[in-house]
C-alpha cells in the first residue's frame, strides 16, 4: 500500500496543520466493482477496499469509487484525484484533507 503523507508543494514528510496549507494523502485502494454491499473498509494486500454497485464499464465503477472515497473520508469529491488505475481495479488516489487516523480506522474495517 502506498501511504505517503505530503504538503500541498508535493514534498514528502508530515501531513501539515499550518493555516493555507492543504494536507493530500496518497492511498491505494483495491475496486470491487458489482457488489451487493457497497462501501468503504478493510483491507486486501495491504490495499484500502472500495465496493461499488456499479460495473467496470465506461469509467462507472471508478467514479463510484472516487465518490465513496471521498464520503469515507468526509471530503468533497473534487478533493479526491485518480493518479494511476484508471482501467484498473488496483487504483492510486491523492485525497486532499484527508484524515491519517480516519485511513486507519479504514482499513480496519471500522
Amino acid at each position: 500500500m502506498i501511504l505517503r503523507p505530503r504538503s500541498a508543494r508535493g514534498h514528502e514528510g508530515e501531513l501539515s496543520r499550518r493555516e493555507g496549507h492543504t494536507d493530500l494523502v496518497r492511498i491505494t485502494i483495491r475496486v470491487r466493482p458489482g457488489s451487493t454491499r457497497p462501501g468503504v473498509g478493510g483491507e486486501h494486500g495491504g490495499m484500502l477496499v472500495v465496493r461499488v454497485r456499479e460495473h467496470a464499464v465506461d469509467g462507472k465503477a471508478t467514479a463510484a469509487a472516487v465518490a465513496a472515497v471521498a464520503a469515507a473520508f468526509g471530503v468533497r469529491p473534487h478533493a479526491v484525484t485518480l493518479v494511476a488505475g484508471a482501467s484498473s481495479p488496483t487504483k492510486i488516489l491523492e485525497v486532499e484533507g484527508a484524515d491519517r487516523l480516519a485511513l486507519e480506522q479504514l482499513l480496519l474495517g471500522r
